[in-house]
């Protein structure tokens, strides 16, 4: 019976209610040993007879099996599993060993999670209750986690109960929380008068447990001495609930007290190992009956359960160290073949000191986990394994492992402890990948060049130059990025490998352009798009769909390798490799706003910044927000633009981000050039400068030349716009792609006289076609028109305002419509303004959905493709509709195309 906890019961009797509406929820319980959790829970499952009901429980002799917490939940439910994207359902098979193993990103488990909960849920609503959260494995508890955090829409309602104090999926999360207090004084009395309890005694102990349930419960039984003590005075009882399991354990007869240590040790739903084990010690589980009648377990439907999670810890910890060792001695004989895993804790439970044994076992319940996407589990598997084994080498090795395992499993702060105590190529190397994602990025630099000149294998050696090299390239480091470049692709030949050319070439394009050496680098990248349009293998490895996009970015061509990019994104996205996406997703956002992709720019970079939040990837944080800040300057949205490059630049600052810190100076010199403050973009630009040069780094296509030449001439400072458009030209030609090729004649065509100015303009034209950023030609043909206008050429004027006009309009660019739009009235003509847009009302995650079904994909496609549920997705397609004022996919299509 559950007394009182009125707005408990109203909370959760809303959730409930809420799920049957369709609309999703968590509350999570958080309350102290004892408290009346698990009651809540049970209370919450009787009133609701009319949902699907999945549960399941922390066991802390679980806490280092892969997704053990997960596969209970999801046991019920895998009948839905083929019903969920094929990744994503191969990916849960092998985190819950249904399949083969295959390890994947630490994401994917989740979204298959989320996945298979809505599936599930569209039969029935569904509740799902997890008590002792706090003991669940590594491993599920971030799956569930993610899984909770993106559930709106659907008939699910989540309840997890969490131990206060414990260390849980809860912490830090935007899960809603709920802390369960001790009953009122009316409730404890009328449960302590329950079992005779009353008067003076009953409010002594409410006064001494606060009101906790259990506490009252364990006292009651003491109750006459309680009674004898002195009035006012304390109780010399302990309050500890453990304690009084410890005592009821301390009465029993020496045999049931070393099978209630068996059963607290190992597992308690398999009753054929217990005996088993029971055997082996002399033991018959017929001596648990005592326990039962101390009420401290029940033994029933072929397990055994502790009446507490308190009372199971009280029996562990009461035993001395040599009755643990030899309890799990005897479960790791008992156990079946099958559960080897189980057998590997046991193992090492059962140690005193190095274990070759145990630590072999360790070592394979390691790869094991690692195999199905456990990282978490793995890791304690392998830094268990290293305390265990008796080889120097293999513990250095185990380290080595347990921190890449951590790495994987998103923990920087566990990986960084392991590696203090690792040495070696392989621990440098990974000192240096942490680096790179976290900072300071030069020390990520320093890390993996040593890594790299430490490597025995030449292919080895050439990855971890290519990642030094995006290390310096993040740093914006030009001379450190072109030193660890040039080995790469000494190295490659001897590697003889495909995976060894491409990567060494990307490195060398890169490095080339950021030292100004554009001819040879875009040289080298038009090699590595070869490669990897070549080989099915390379396009088809998920570790290099980072690397996949930057060749196409650097060329900035309108054909040469674009499908790449494209392909990769969609490769990470159907494999659920978040781990990789943010990254992706802001070079992918990079090359869209170079194009006529606004809109889909905005809506990458604003997931690329959710995502990189939500993974701990600061550096692509960084990256994200300042190329965020760069389109939003195009848009001449200052508020945001300001508000995102300054984030921008503190973080690039604390990280050691020099490009990135450029990118943002870029961006507020843009939003100055485009709100029509020259002198305040001249001052941005040339913080911009000072930070290139500073760090050595040429690529023209950075250089705020073009733009400084704009604003020297609005402020009649023609010598100095002179001295800019030479050098810019000068290097354009270097390099001599087309992209800067155009901006380049853009400057000659400012400076030209009205005879020439033309031929000027006209050839900056013919190479902005080739390139597919329709911004820039927009804004040659704005200064084009401005400058055929002042030459009394209206009619020529018009045809390129017009243009231009249109293309600032259809972009968004609206600052840069209005100048254009002035100078087309200028010539005797209005510009013809499209209906205000309705899109600014949507929200990120509307426009990301909204620009993926307008698309053509089917709402589990969008669903699958932002790890959300289609319910989710559904509801956010109905207020897209509602903004919109459309009702149909065909309608969404045209609105998002015009």
């Amino acid at each position: 019976m559950l007394l009182g906890r009125e707005s408990e019961r109203l909370a959760l009797e809303r959730l409930l209610a809420e799920a049957r509406e369709g609309k999703s929820g968590v509350l999570a319980l958080v309350g102290e040993p004892g408290i009346g959790k698990t009651t809540l829970l049970d209370h919450t499952a009787e009133a609701a007879e009319d949902m699907q009901i999945l549960r399941a429980r922390g066991v802390e002799a679980e806490a280092e099996i892969p997704f053990a917490g997960l596969a209970e939940l999801l046991r019920p439910a895998l009948a839905a599993l083929d019903s969920i994207p094929r990744p994503q359902a191969a990916a849960l098979a092998s985190a819950l060993a249904l399949a083969p193993p295959s390890a994947q990103d630490r994401f994917a488990v989740g979204a298959a999670t989320l996945s298979l909960l809505s599936a599930r849920a569209e039969e029935q609503p569904l509740l799902l209750l997890i008590d002792d959260a706090h003991r669940l494995d590594g491993s599920s508890s971030e799956a569930l986690l993610f899984a909770a955090r993106r559930l709106l829409a659907d008939p699910i309602a989540v309840v997890l109960a969490v131990r206060e104090g414990e260390p849980s999926l809860v912490d830090g999360s935007d899960l809603r929380v709920l802390r369960v207090a001790g009953l009122a004084r009316g409730e404890a009395t009328q449960l302590l008068a329950a079992h005779q309890v009353t008067g003076d005694v009953a409010d002594r102990l409410y006064a001494t447990t606060a009101g906790n349930p259990l506490a009252l419960l364990e006292l009651a039984a003491q109750a006459d001495r309680v009674a004898e003590l002195p009035t006012g005075g304390p109780v010399p009882i302990s309050t500890s609930i453990s304690a009084a399991f410890r005592r009821r354990y301390d009465e029993l007869p020496e045999d049931t007290r070393r099978l209630l240590l068996l059963a607290a040790a190992g597992t308690s739903d398999d009753l054929a190992v217990l005996s088993r084990a029971a055997a082996s010690l002399g033991l018959d589980l017929a001596a648990l009956d005592a326990a039962v009648e101390h009420e401290l377990v029940s033994v029933e439907g072929g397990r055994v359960d502790f009446r507490h999670p308190l009372a199971r810890s009280a029996v562990y910890a009461e035993a001395g160290a040599g009755e643990r060792r030899d309890v799990h001695a005897a479960l790791a004989a008992a156990l079946p073949d099958r559960d080897v895993d189980r057998r590997a804790w046991h193992l090492a439970a059962a140690s005193v000191g190095p274990n070759a044994e145990a630590a072999a076992a360790l070592a394979g319940a390691g790869a094991r986990a690692s195999a199905r996407s456990a990282y978490a589990a793995a890791a304690g598997a392998y830094e268990h394994a290293a305390r265990l084994s008796p080889s120097e080498q293999e513990r250095a090795g185990l380290i080595v492992a347990a921190a890449d395992a951590a790495w994987l499993a998103g923990d920087s702060e566990r990986t960084l402890r392991l590696l203090a105590e690792a040495s070696g190529p392989d621990a440098t190397y990974l000192r240096g990948q942490v680096a790179m994602r976290r900072g300071p990025v030069e020390d990520g630099y320093r890390l993996l060049v040593d890594a790299a000149e430490q490597a025995q294998e030449p292919e080895d050696a050439v990855v971890r130059y290519a990642h030094a090299v995006r290390a310096s390239f993040y740093s914006g480091d030009a001379a450190a990025m072109m030193a660890a470049a040039q080995r790469a692709v000494e190295l490659a030949h001897a590697a003889a490998s495909a995976r060894a050319e491409f990567l060494s070439q990307m490195a060398f394009a890169v490095a080339s352009v950021a030292v100004g050496d554009g001819h040879a680098g875009i040289a080298a990248a038009r090699r590595a798009v070869e490669i990897l349009e070549r080989s099915d293998e390379l396009r088809d490895d998920p570790w290099l769909l980072a690397w996949a996009g930057w060749g196409p970015l650097w060329l900035r061509e309108a054909e040469t390798g674009r499908h790449l990019l494209g392909r990769a994104f969609d490769e990470a996205r159907t494999r659920a490799a978040l781990g990789v996406l943010p990254g992706m997703l802001h070079v992918l956002a990079r090359d869209q706003a170079t194009t006529d992709a606004w809109l889909p720019a905005q809506a990458s970079y604003e997931e690329a910044i959710r995502l990189s939040q939500e993974t701990g990837q600061f550096v692509e944080l960084a990256a994200s927000l300042a190329g965020l800040a760069w389109l939003e300057a195009r848009q001449g949205r200052e508020q945001s633009c300001r508000a995102h490059a300054d984030d921008a630049r503190r973080r690039c600052a604390e990280l050691g981000l020099g490009l990135y810190a450029v990118w943002a100076e870029q961006a507020l010199g843009d939003l100055a050039l485009a709100l029509g403050r020259p002198e305040e973009a001249i001052e941005a630009y040339g913080a911009q400068r000072a930070r290139m040069d500073a760090l050595g780094f040429a690529d023209v296509d950075i250089a705020p030349a073009p733009e400084l030449v704009e604003a020297y001439l609005r402020l009649g400072r023609r010598e100095e716009a002179e001295h800019e458009a030479a050098a810019y030209v000068r290097a354009a030609e270097v390099k001599g792609q087309p992209w800067a090729l155009a901006r380049a004649w853009r400057c000659r065509g400012l400076l030209a006289g009205d005879d020439e100015l033309e031929a000027c303009f006209d050839a900056a034209l013919e190479l902005h076609a080739r390139t597919p950023d329709v911004f820039e030609t927009a804004r040659t043909q704005l200064v084009y028109g401005a400058r055929l206008r002042r030459a009394r050429q209206r009619v020529r004027a018009r045809e390129h305002l017009r243009a231009a006009y249109e293309a600032f309009d259809r972009l968004g660019a609206a600052t840069w419509a209005e100048t254009a739009s002035a100078e087309l009235a200028a010539t005797g003509e209005t510009a013809r303004r499209r209906d205000v847009s309705t899109l600014d009302e949507l929200t990120p995650q509307e426009l990301q959905i909204a620009l993926l079904l307008a698309q053509g994909k089917t709402t589990r496609e969008a669903a699958a493709a932002v790890f959300l549920s289609p319910k989710t997705v559904e509801y956010h397609l109905r207020h897209v509709y509602r903004k919109l004022g459309i009702r149909s996919r065909d309608e969404l299509a045209a609105a998002l195309t015009a």
